[in-house]
This record gives structure tokens, sequence and C-alpha cells, in this order.
């Protein structure tokens, strides 16, 4: 009996999740505002109100708090008359010293933080739809009681975040030297070497492989191929779910990967397979730190 309540209470979690990821694009459409469309919270929304991952949901203030101000930070760096890149860089420092200043490890704000860089925003409509996306996932928290039972603060792997500059500043390098400056970093990427740096939060890594390079690429050939993006964002996520079950991995990011395309660039949206592949692949390769520094 218990098992049938956790799993209907599963399958009602996943109906309000989707429902809320395709009435963000459902929006974005509606008034013709691309803006509106943030990829990271897709990936948040399954994370904390179906996955209901601890350190994601156990201080719900920071779910609203964090993101946002890494939005103001992405923002105002962007403004900057500097090279793309330099933005970039600036931006993941910056936002790095922030998380470690609130005592945050919510990894998603680096992707609404880098945001504002990738669709070249300056208008401050970007951090008012930051801001209420995230109160709507704080109240869906806070109205199901999912951080009840939850330590408030746990030990952060600060130390991490240098490890995650560190890969980051290399890759930039090698793709600004390929002349692949817009697709340098993928933010859903980023988040998940910060978060298996942080934590083993993710098992199996053939499943965690394939999960990382099936996502972007149904992803893209659904967005080549169909015209609406609510029945692209529908069949997305309807896939991504199947993708889960049949890998055997609960993994966010693959929610937010096949959203990409609807920000990035046109003639960057069909290389967005093979550069996530790239970037997956680099990011597992160097993560294989010795044991002996893990262990520090």
């Amino acid at each position: 009996m218990d098992f049938a309540v956790s799993k209907k209470t599963t399958i009602i979690a996943y109906v309000i999740a989707i429902s809320f990821i395709v009435a963000m694009i459902a929006a974005a459409v509606l008034l013709q505002d691309n803006e509106m469309i943030l990829p990271e919270i897709a990936a948040m929304a399954i994370a904390m109100w179906v996955y209901r991952e601890p350190g994601w949901i156990r201080q719900p203030s920071k779910i609203v708090i964090a993101p946002t101000v890494t939005a103001v930070i992405g923002l105002m760096i962007n403004q900057m008359p500097i090279a793309y890149l330099g933005k970039v860089m600036l931006a993941l420092v910056l936002m790095m010293l922030f998380l470690r200043v609130i005592q945050s490890s919510l990894a998603p704000s680096l992707a609404t933080g880098l945001l504002p860089l990738i669709i070249n925003t300056n208008e401050w409509s970007f951090v008012i739809i930051v801001f209420m996306l995230t109160f709507l996932l704080m109240l869906g928290v806070l109205a199901f009681g999912l951080n009840k039972g939850l330590e408030k603060k746990v030990k952060i792997q600060y130390k991490y975040m240098l490890v995650i500059l560190a890969l980051a500043f290399v890759w930039i390098g090698l793709c600004w030297s390929a002349g692949y400056q817009q697709l340098a970093v993928i933010p859903p990427v980023l988040v998940v070497a910060y978060e298996s740096l942080q934590k083993p939060m993710y098992s199996g890594k053939m499943a965690l492989k394939q999960g990382l390079t099936l996502s972007p690429a149904v992803g893209t050939l659904l967005y080549l191929t169909l015209h609406s993006l609510i029945l692209i964002t529908v069949l997305d996520m309807l896939l991504m779910l199947a993708l889960s079950m049949t890998v055997g991995i609960r993994l966010p990011a693959i929610y937010a990967f096949p959203l990409l395309p609807f920000i990035f660039p046109e003639d960057m949206v069909t290389k967005l397979p093979l550069v996530s592949l790239l970037t997956c692949l680099f990011i597992a390769k160097a993560e294989k730190t010795p044991s002996s520094i893990r262990g520090r």
C-alpha cells in the first residue's frame, strides 16, 4: 500500500512539474518573449517537486535568492564593454563568490547567471522572470512541505568551486581556439559537473553519459522538425521521462537540455548535440580526480 501511494504521489508530481514547464513555454509563445524560456527551470521543477533533491530544497528562500541574484550578476556583466568569453569567466567567478558568501550550493544558480550572456539581454525584465518562476518553485516546495525533516545546513565542499572554475576556463579556452565561443558554456553541463563534484548524487556512469548525450540530440531533432514550441516541449518532457526510466537515472539536467535550442542562436542549434557531448566527455574525464584529493 505504501508503494502504491508513493507511486501515485510521484506520478502526480511529474504531472505538476511537466505542466509547469509547458506553461512556461506557452507563456513565452503567447507573449512572444523568448526571455521567459529558462531551460534550467525545467531541471529545477523536476529536481525539487519530483526527486525532492535535498541540496536544492533544504533552504527554500535560497531557491529564489540565489538564482535571482546570479541573474542580476549576469545581466550587469553583459552590459560591460568586454569580449563574450571575458564576460563568461567574470560571471563564473562572481557567482561562485556569491554562493560562497550565502553558503549555498544551488547549482542551477550558475545557469540563470549565464543565460543573460547567452541570449545577450540587457533587459531587467529577465531578472523579474527568474524571480517569478523561482518564487513559484519555492511555493511548491513550501506548500507540500517537501523540505520538512531536512537539515537546514550541511557541509558544503567549497573547494570544488575552484575545480569547476578551472575546468570551465580550460574548456572555454579550447572552444575559443576552435572558434565556437557561443557554445563555450552549456549551462546544464556546468550544473551537473558542480553537483557531481559536491556529492555522488548520480549513479551509473554509462546511464549518465546516455542521458547527457541523448537529451540534447532529441531536443535538437524535435526543434528542427516541428514548429510548435508547445508541442515540442510536451514531446521533449515525455521522451525525457521515458529516457530516465529506461536508462535508470534521476538526472534533472536531461529536462533542461531539450529546451536549449529555444534560446541559442539559430546557427548554433545544429551544433548543440555534438558540443554538449564533447563538453560532457571533457568534464567527466577531468573530474576523475585522485581519491586522495576527494578525501581531504
